[in-house]
């Protein structure tokens, strides 16, 4: 599974940040971007579908593997 976060629709609200910091990163504005190559470990996981599923915006998405 892989964490992606869509730049264009990102709006800074960090919620996806506040679930899943292992996961995402966010920029000084706030932006959030996937950390590292947005793999997601298998214990990880349920946080990744949170982020997801708090994003007001739906900038953040999950790909299965």
């Amino acid at each position: 599974m892989k964490i992606v976060i869509d730049t264009d629709k990102c709006e800074g609200h960090n919620r996806c940040y506040s679930i899943a910091p292992e996961l995402i990163e966010v920029d000084d504005y706030g932006y959030a971007s996937a950390a590292g190559d947005g793999s997601v470990p298998p214990e990880l996981e349920e946080k990744a579908r949170l982020a997801v599923d708090n994003c007001p915006e739906f900038a953040v998405t999950v790909v299965e593997d």
